[in-house]
């Protein structure tokens, strides 16, 4: 196989050549379309070519039929290979929308012997990819003496494959003059150019990191894991969902939308750049029946709606995936964001993970193991932390199915606690709770300290307090001169006499649960700046000095 031969479960029509002209424009590759539905393009595909018989046999004129056909016969193949699942879109049986798993074949198997033999299997098949198409890759597997067949368990891999992280990228786009693009054609085993969409993380704290992607990348591994948790949180063909994650270039946004087509629900893709208004205004009208997008967004548009008048319970949703920071694993804001809506919270992301429907928060479960390798290593020796109930360490990724997204041995940045016991709900998957990243860390006279923590305690303080916070910094971190300043804003109702009683009470909780005493600056009601993008933590005034 050559190096840049792709293997698309979906290819859309590109590639034609300069001198081919479509019969009619092509929108993207509806991949998240039922057998059935391909079936009825192709008909009428056919009934256009009988009412322009003229174009048939004309040179370097590419009708709908000699686009469909080979897609359906390829989208029956990947029909096959679900085996128990129905084909997507909306034809599924009521008997199938109560089956426990998305992917019965696979997902049964999740954190199991069998399933460490396929990851075995599926990774030295990776490495070799990678050694055969990608030249960075190459050359490093020369120099750390890796050879992909002599891989002999997961324990050999990490040991012989160094990490790569987010410095080593920038380090690599520095020595490629600043062309992130001709880096990425050195690390991929797919060239630039058969790429079909790129994303990129929120970049911030430095330039984001981009998230190249295939079709194959897109429908077989990013959105299979999306709709493997999707459909645990109790999603199906007939919802709605309210995207409400920013859609310019990040992840969660267009990805994640494309990659759940297959679920065959209905997308709603207002995104978090419309603003509030227009947010609430889409879910008046097309009345979603699922919220997708950050914590605090969620929490802002309660604020909004009741300014309006309006009860958040009213807007219809039935079921909420947060995700993106901190918020939707943390008790406080969970029991506030259930009760605002009526609705079901879920957690989902720093990976593969979605939380379950068990009342307590239980973590997310890892729903990838054929998908993607993870693993735990320290965060300051990079030593592998065994996955064992309760370790906590920092996650790094293996994507063994990725194309465009070759992870290898990749952090983004996590800390995570992984839970390996049987989880109450009885779904399968070790679960992991995200314990903060390591770039929001920070350091209090040896205390390790994460924005997270300081959430669920200003959190449990609602509505004394608004929930609105800032962690004020004056030098740049991880080190922080105690004590670390804390801004928060006090509960509309509360009144400002009282507020000294409040602090000596706040400030003993911080002292219980995260182990410092704040210094606590007091802020008006909604004097914070709110954000529908990504909830803002920190007030870096060292960079205004």
């Amino acid at each position: 196989m050559a190096r840049h031969e792709r293997r698309h479960a979906f290819p859309p029509p590109r590639g034609l050549g300069k001198d081919t002209r479509p019969l009619c424009p092509w929108p993207a590759w509806p991949v998240g379309l039922g057998l059935e539905s391909v079936r009825n393009q192709v008909a009428a595909a056919r009934e256009t070519v009988l009412l322009f018989p003229w174009i048939m046999g004309k040179p370097g004129v590419v009708t709908a039929m000699d686009m469909l056909v080979p897609r359906v016969k390829m989208f029956a193949k990947a029909c096959e290979r679900w085996k128990g699942a129905p084909a997507p879109g909306k034809g599924g049986s009521a008997v199938d929308d109560e089956r426990p798993y998305w992917n019965m074949e696979v997902e049964p198997k999740l954190n199991s012997p069998e399933m460490r033999e396929i990851q075995l299997a599926k990774l030295k098949a990776f490495l070799r990819r990678l050694y055969e198409r990608a030249p960075f890759y190459r050359r490093k597997f020369d120099q750390w003496g890796v050879a992909p067949d002599k891989i002999a368990s997961l324990e050999d891999f990490a040991k012989a494959v160094p990490l790569f992280d987010k410095e080593g990228l920038r380090a690599m786009v520095l020595e490629y003059g600043g062309d992130i693009l001709a880096v990425l054609d050195q690390i991929m085993p797919v060239r630039v150019d058969d790429l079909n969409i790129m994303a990129t993380t929120t970049g911030t704290t430095g330039v984001p990191t981009p998230y190249p992607m295939t079709w194959h990348d897109m429908v077989e591994v990013w959105g299979e894991a999306m709709v493997r948790g999707m459909w645990r949180a109790g999603v199906r063909s007939h919802d709605r969902i309210l995207f409400c994650f920013a859609l310019s270039m990040v992840i969660a946004g267009i990805p994640t939308m494309m990659g759940c087509h297959r679920l065959g629900a209905m997308a709603i893709p207002v995104g978090a750049e419309a603003g509030t208004d227009r947010i609430l205004l889409m879910q008046t009208l097309f009345r979603g029946t699922v919220y997708s997008g950050t914590p605090s967004l969620a929490e802002y548009l309660i604020e909004k709606c009741r300014e309006q008048g309006r009860d958040p319970k009213d807007l219809g949703l039935r079921i909420l995936t947060c995700g993106g920071e901190p918020g939707a694993g943390i008790p406080e804001v969970r029991r506030r964001l259930e009760e605002a809506y009526g609705a079901r919270l879920f957690d989902a992301g720093a990976g593969f993970g979605f939380s379950c429907d068990h009342p307590e928060y239980q973590g997310m479960h890892w729903t990838a193991d054929d998908l993607a390798l993870y693993e735990l290593v320290d965060p300051e020796t990079k030593e592998s932390v065994p996955l064992e109930d309760g370790a906590e360490g920092e996650a790094i990724f293996t994507a063994m199915e990725g194309e465009g997204m070759a992870w290898l041995r990749t952090s983004l940045g996590d800390i995570h606690q992984v839970f390996t016991s049987p989880c109450p709900c009885g779904k399968t998957g070790f679960r992991y709770k995200v314990v903060g990243r390591t770039d929001d860390m920070l350091k209090v006279k040896g205390v390790i300290v994460y924005p997270a923590v300081v959430e669920g305690v200003v959190s449990s303080f609602v509505p004394r307090v608004t929930g609105e916070f800032r962690i004020v910094l004056t030098e740049k971190p991880p080190r922080v001169v105690p004590p670390l300043k804390v801004k928060i804003e006090r509960g509309e109702d509360y009144p400002a006499e009282k507020l000294p009683e409040l602090e000596r009470e706040m400030q003993a909780a911080f002292h219980i649960k995260a182990k410092f005493t704040p210094e606590i600056i007091w802020a008006e009601p909604g004097e914070l700046e709110r954000s529908t993008y990504k909830g803002q933590v920190f007030e870096k005034l060292y960079e205004q000095q």
